[in-house]
Protein backbone atom coordinates (compact mmCIF):
# COMPACT_ATOMS: atom_id res chain seq x y z
CA UNK A 1 0.00 0.00 0.00
CA UNK A 2 0.72 3.36 -0.99
CA UNK A 3 1.78 5.94 1.90
CA UNK A 4 -0.01 8.95 2.32
CA UNK A 5 0.85 12.63 2.78
CA UNK A 6 -0.28 13.71 6.03
CA UNK A 7 -2.99 16.21 6.27
CA UNK A 8 -1.12 19.07 7.67
CA UNK A 9 1.26 18.85 5.16
CA UNK A 10 -1.81 18.90 2.45
CA UNK A 11 -3.22 21.66 4.10
CA UNK A 12 -0.34 24.15 4.07
CA UNK A 13 0.38 23.27 0.59
CA UNK A 14 -3.08 24.51 -0.52
CA UNK A 15 -2.45 27.35 2.25
CA UNK A 16 0.62 28.50 0.34
CA UNK A 17 -0.88 27.87 -3.44
CA UNK A 18 -3.95 30.00 -2.18
CA UNK A 19 -1.20 32.87 -1.35
CA UNK A 20 0.26 32.61 -4.39
CA UNK A 21 -3.26 32.67 -6.60
CA UNK A 22 -4.43 35.15 -4.38
CA UNK A 23 -1.46 37.97 -4.56
CA UNK A 24 -1.10 37.24 -8.14
CA UNK A 25 -4.86 38.16 -8.98
CA UNK A 26 -4.81 41.34 -6.02
CA UNK A 27 -1.52 42.21 -6.67
CA UNK A 28 -0.62 42.94 -3.18
CA UNK A 29 -0.83 41.19 0.30
CA UNK A 30 -4.41 43.57 0.62
CA UNK A 31 -5.89 40.31 0.56
CA UNK A 32 -4.73 38.89 3.83
CA UNK A 33 -6.79 40.57 5.70
CA UNK A 34 -9.90 39.99 3.31
CA UNK A 35 -12.65 37.66 4.39
CA UNK A 36 -13.42 35.94 1.05
CA UNK A 37 -9.88 34.88 1.10
CA UNK A 38 -9.80 33.31 4.95
CA UNK A 39 -13.34 32.14 3.44
CA UNK A 40 -11.40 30.43 1.08
CA UNK A 41 -9.10 29.08 3.17
CA UNK A 42 -12.19 27.41 5.69
CA UNK A 43 -13.22 26.08 2.81
CA UNK A 44 -10.24 24.40 1.45
CA UNK A 45 -9.45 23.19 4.82
CA UNK A 46 -12.53 21.57 4.98
CA UNK A 47 -12.55 19.90 1.68
CA UNK A 48 -8.96 18.53 3.05
CA UNK A 49 -10.28 16.88 6.23
CA UNK A 50 -13.15 15.52 4.18
CA UNK A 51 -10.83 14.31 1.46
CA UNK A 52 -8.47 12.77 4.08
CA UNK A 53 -11.33 10.99 6.13
CA UNK A 54 -12.34 9.31 2.26
CA UNK A 55 -8.64 8.54 2.68
CA UNK A 56 -8.56 6.49 6.22
CA UNK A 57 -11.62 4.58 5.00
CA UNK A 58 -10.11 3.14 2.09
CA UNK A 59 -7.31 2.58 3.67
CA UNK A 60 -8.56 0.76 6.23
CA UNK A 61 -10.19 -1.20 3.96
CA UNK A 62 -6.96 -2.07 1.78
CA UNK A 63 -4.79 -3.00 5.29
CA UNK A 64 -7.46 -5.60 6.50
CA UNK A 65 -6.53 -7.55 2.93
CA UNK A 66 -3.27 -7.39 3.78
CA UNK A 67 -1.53 -10.80 5.34
CA UNK A 68 0.52 -10.25 8.28
CA UNK A 69 4.12 -9.69 7.29
CA UNK A 70 2.61 -6.42 4.86
CA UNK A 71 0.88 -5.45 7.71
CA UNK A 72 4.14 -5.21 10.16
CA UNK A 73 5.90 -3.79 6.60
CA UNK A 74 2.98 -0.94 6.20
CA UNK A 75 2.81 0.12 10.05
CA UNK A 76 6.91 0.31 10.24
CA UNK A 77 7.12 2.63 7.23
CA UNK A 78 3.70 4.48 8.61
CA UNK A 79 5.53 4.81 12.22
CA UNK A 80 8.32 6.97 10.25
CA UNK A 81 8.25 10.38 10.27
CA UNK A 82 6.91 12.02 7.21
CA UNK A 83 9.70 14.35 6.57
CA UNK A 84 12.63 11.43 7.32
CA UNK A 85 10.15 8.70 4.92
CA UNK A 86 10.08 11.14 2.33
CA UNK A 87 14.22 12.23 2.64
CA UNK A 88 14.52 8.47 2.53
CA UNK A 89 12.51 7.77 -0.45
CA UNK A 90 14.10 10.89 -2.60
CA UNK A 91 17.68 8.77 -2.48
CA UNK A 92 16.26 5.36 -1.74
CA UNK A 93 18.42 2.76 -4.08
CA UNK A 94 17.26 -0.36 -5.06
CA UNK A 95 18.24 -3.52 -3.85
CA UNK A 96 19.77 -6.76 -6.09
CA UNK A 97 15.82 -8.39 -6.29
CA UNK A 98 14.46 -4.78 -7.23
CA UNK A 99 16.60 -4.00 -9.47
CA UNK A 100 15.86 -7.61 -11.51
CA UNK A 101 11.93 -6.44 -11.36
CA UNK A 102 12.79 -3.44 -12.89
CA UNK A 103 15.82 -4.24 -15.79
CA UNK A 104 15.05 -3.89 -19.54
CA UNK A 105 16.67 -5.76 -22.16
CA UNK A 106 16.72 -4.04 -25.33
CA UNK A 107 17.93 -7.64 -26.99
CA UNK A 108 18.95 -5.91 -29.92
CA UNK A 109 21.92 -4.04 -28.74
CA UNK A 110 22.84 -5.94 -25.68
CA UNK A 111 22.50 -2.70 -23.42
CA UNK A 112 20.48 -3.75 -20.08
CA UNK A 113 18.79 -0.34 -18.08
CA UNK A 114 16.71 0.27 -15.25
CA UNK A 115 13.29 1.61 -15.35
CA UNK A 116 13.34 3.82 -12.24
CA UNK A 117 10.77 6.26 -11.03
CA UNK A 118 11.57 9.66 -10.96
CA UNK A 119 12.65 10.84 -7.75
CA UNK A 120 9.80 12.13 -5.77
CA UNK A 121 11.51 15.90 -4.90
CA UNK A 122 11.52 15.78 -8.87
CA UNK A 123 8.13 15.08 -9.51
CA UNK A 124 7.11 17.91 -6.10
CA UNK A 125 8.49 20.71 -8.15
CA UNK A 126 7.26 19.57 -11.50
CA UNK A 127 3.85 19.45 -10.22
CA UNK A 128 4.23 22.62 -8.35
CA UNK A 129 6.02 24.19 -11.12
CA UNK A 130 2.68 23.32 -13.38
CA UNK A 131 0.32 24.54 -10.60
CA UNK A 132 2.15 27.73 -10.94
CA UNK A 133 2.08 28.13 -14.24
CA UNK A 134 -1.47 27.43 -14.65
CA UNK A 135 -1.87 30.19 -12.17
CA UNK A 136 0.28 32.59 -13.78
CA UNK A 137 -1.13 32.11 -17.38
CA UNK A 138 -4.64 32.75 -15.65
CA UNK A 139 -3.72 35.76 -13.83
CA UNK A 140 -1.81 36.96 -16.53
CA UNK A 141 -4.44 36.93 -19.10
CA UNK A 142 -7.44 37.94 -16.69
CA UNK A 143 -5.55 41.14 -14.71
CA UNK A 144 -2.54 43.50 -14.48
CA UNK A 145 -0.40 40.52 -13.39
CA UNK A 146 3.11 41.03 -14.72
CA UNK A 147 1.74 43.23 -17.42
CA UNK A 148 4.92 45.34 -18.32
CA UNK A 149 3.20 48.46 -19.78
CA UNK A 150 1.05 48.74 -16.34
CA UNK A 151 3.94 48.26 -13.87
CA UNK A 152 5.60 51.26 -15.87
CA UNK A 153 2.70 53.18 -15.48
CA UNK A 154 2.74 52.51 -11.43
CA UNK A 155 6.49 52.75 -11.47
CA UNK A 156 6.27 55.93 -13.42
CA UNK A 157 3.37 57.57 -11.35
CA UNK A 158 5.55 56.81 -7.86
CA UNK A 159 8.53 58.66 -9.11
CA UNK A 160 6.13 61.77 -10.07
CA UNK A 161 4.58 61.56 -6.02
CA UNK A 162 7.93 61.51 -5.08
CA UNK A 163 8.96 64.29 -7.21
CA UNK A 164 6.10 66.28 -6.00
CA UNK A 165 6.77 65.47 -2.39
CA UNK A 166 10.67 66.51 -2.32
CA UNK A 167 9.60 69.53 -4.05
CA UNK A 168 6.84 70.48 -1.09
CA UNK A 169 9.73 70.29 1.14
CA UNK A 170 13.04 71.21 -0.96
CA UNK A 171 14.73 75.04 -0.72
CA UNK A 172 13.19 77.66 -3.02
CA UNK A 173 15.64 79.65 -5.07
CA UNK A 174 15.04 83.61 -4.18
CA UNK A 175 15.76 86.62 -5.51
CA UNK A 176 18.42 87.13 -3.13
CA UNK A 177 19.61 83.12 -3.14
CA UNK A 178 19.27 82.78 -7.20
CA UNK A 179 22.59 82.41 -9.10
CA UNK A 180 23.66 81.96 -12.52
CA UNK A 181 24.67 78.60 -13.26
CA UNK A 182 25.03 76.51 -16.47
CA UNK A 183 24.47 73.12 -15.30
CA UNK A 184 20.83 75.15 -15.70
CA UNK A 185 20.09 76.17 -18.89
CA UNK A 186 19.69 72.94 -20.89
CA UNK A 187 16.06 72.21 -17.97
CA UNK A 188 16.14 76.26 -18.57
CA UNK A 189 15.39 76.48 -22.50
CA UNK A 190 12.74 73.34 -21.76
CA UNK A 191 10.70 75.86 -18.87
CA UNK A 192 10.96 78.53 -21.72
CA UNK A 193 9.64 76.13 -24.45
CA UNK A 194 6.85 75.49 -22.35
CA UNK A 195 6.29 78.96 -20.30
CA UNK A 196 7.93 81.81 -22.33
CA UNK A 197 7.84 80.52 -26.16
CA UNK A 198 4.19 81.92 -27.33
CA UNK A 199 4.97 86.00 -26.50
CA UNK A 200 8.90 85.43 -26.96
CA UNK A 201 9.44 82.96 -29.82
CA UNK A 202 11.99 79.95 -30.15
CA UNK A 203 15.56 81.12 -29.01
CA UNK A 204 13.80 84.49 -27.26
CA UNK A 205 13.96 86.23 -30.93
CA UNK A 206 10.88 88.67 -29.72
CA UNK A 207 7.62 88.32 -31.01
CA UNK A 208 4.39 89.90 -28.54
CA UNK A 209 6.96 90.63 -26.15
CA UNK A 210 10.40 91.75 -26.39
CA UNK A 211 13.56 90.20 -28.02
CA UNK A 212 15.50 88.73 -25.24
CA UNK A 213 18.89 88.45 -27.02
CA UNK A 214 19.73 92.36 -27.24
CA UNK A 215 20.74 94.72 -24.75
CA UNK A 216 17.91 96.59 -24.45
CA UNK A 217 15.62 96.28 -21.64
CA UNK A 218 12.03 97.81 -21.08
CA UNK A 219 12.65 96.53 -17.35
CA UNK A 220 16.07 97.42 -15.21
CA UNK A 221 15.02 96.63 -11.63
CA UNK A 222 18.01 94.96 -10.59
CA UNK A 223 21.60 95.38 -10.99
CA UNK A 224 22.70 92.60 -12.80
CA UNK A 225 20.92 91.54 -15.68
CA UNK A 226 20.42 87.67 -13.69
CA UNK A 227 18.84 89.37 -11.04
CA UNK A 228 16.84 91.44 -13.27
CA UNK A 229 15.72 88.39 -15.33
CA UNK A 230 14.66 86.30 -12.52
CA UNK A 231 12.70 89.38 -10.92
CA UNK A 232 10.59 90.05 -13.80
CA UNK A 233 9.76 86.39 -14.26
CA UNK A 234 8.64 86.04 -10.41
CA UNK A 235 7.21 88.76 -9.99
CA UNK A 236 5.66 90.22 -13.44
CA UNK A 237 6.14 93.34 -15.47
CA UNK A 238 5.22 96.73 -14.12
CA UNK A 239 5.02 98.20 -17.56
CA UNK A 240 3.77 95.78 -19.32
CA UNK A 241 0.27 93.97 -17.84
CA UNK A 242 1.08 90.87 -20.47
CA UNK A 243 3.87 89.77 -18.94
CA UNK A 244 2.37 88.27 -15.50
CA UNK A 245 4.27 87.08 -12.46
CA UNK A 246 4.91 83.26 -12.85
CA UNK A 247 6.51 83.03 -9.58
CA UNK A 248 4.08 85.54 -7.41
CA UNK A 249 0.90 83.89 -9.38
CA UNK A 250 2.17 80.21 -8.17
CA UNK A 251 2.57 78.71 -11.91
CA UNK A 252 6.15 78.70 -11.71
CA UNK A 253 8.77 77.46 -8.81
CA UNK A 254 11.28 79.66 -7.57
CA UNK A 255 13.87 76.44 -8.89
CA UNK A 256 11.84 76.40 -11.84
CA UNK A 257 12.38 80.52 -12.27
CA UNK A 258 16.54 79.68 -11.96
CA UNK A 259 16.62 77.52 -14.56
CA UNK A 260 14.51 79.94 -17.08
CA UNK A 261 16.97 83.08 -15.96
CA UNK A 262 19.74 81.41 -17.01
CA UNK A 263 18.60 79.75 -20.27
CA UNK A 264 17.82 83.90 -21.04
CA UNK A 265 20.91 85.16 -19.78
CA UNK A 266 22.66 82.36 -21.62
CA UNK A 267 21.01 83.98 -25.08
CA UNK A 268 21.42 87.44 -23.95
CA UNK A 269 25.70 87.22 -23.00
CA UNK A 270 26.76 84.07 -24.15
CA UNK A 271 25.49 84.15 -28.38
CA UNK A 272 25.28 86.91 -31.13
CA UNK A 273 22.02 88.80 -30.60
CA UNK A 274 19.13 87.93 -32.86
CA UNK A 275 18.90 91.03 -34.90
CA UNK A 276 15.53 92.07 -37.09
CA UNK A 277 17.63 90.95 -40.02
CA UNK A 278 17.41 87.57 -38.94
CA UNK A 279 14.27 87.25 -38.07
CA UNK A 280 14.07 89.40 -34.87
CA UNK A 281 12.45 92.12 -32.79
CA UNK A 282 13.19 95.60 -32.68
CA UNK A 283 14.89 96.93 -29.77
CA UNK A 284 12.53 97.91 -26.54
CA UNK A 285 13.52 99.59 -23.64
CA UNK A 286 17.15 101.47 -22.82
CA UNK A 287 20.66 100.13 -23.55
CA UNK A 288 20.95 98.37 -20.52
CA UNK A 289 24.63 98.59 -18.21
CA UNK A 290 24.53 95.45 -16.15
CA UNK A 291 27.02 94.67 -13.11
CA UNK A 292 29.39 92.07 -14.57
CA UNK A 293 27.39 88.62 -13.08
CA UNK A 294 29.66 87.30 -10.70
Amino acid sequence: MKQRTPLAVTILTLFVLLIIFFYMFVQSSAFLSSPFFWGMVLITVIVAMINQALGDLIENEQFKKLDDEEKREYLAVKNTPYFQRLYKAAFKKQTASEEKDILIDHGFDGIMELDNQLPKWWLGLFYFGVAYCVIYLISFFLTDFANPIKEYEDEYKMQIAAVDEYMKTVPQATLETAEYSADNIEEGKELFQTNCVSCHSDGGRGGIGPNLTDNYWINQVEPSLYKNIFHIVWDGSPNNPSMRGFGKNGELTGNDIEKIAAYVYHINQEQAPITPAEGGAAPQGTEANWEKQQ
